[in-house]
């Protein structure tokens, strides 16, 4: 990636695009960390519901 420092890099010059801080959509990254996250809570409730299962029959 080539930064546009106003001289000529390596590469050539390569202008960058101009970005505006908080205009970007991002519904889809949202849709997915929610639904990691609530992969991530179910596989872990799983986990310690199989734990406590496996402590009671091995008491």
């Amino acid at each position: 990636m080539v930064y546009d420092t106003g001289e000529t890099a390596i590469f050539g010059t390569r202008d960058m695009a101009k970005h505006s801080h908080g205009s970007m959509d991002i519904r889809d990254q949202e849709k997915t960390f929610n639904a990691f996250v609530t992969w991530v809570t179910r596989s872990v409730i799983a986990i310690v519901v199989a734990l406590v299962l496996l402590a009671l029959i091995n008491g």
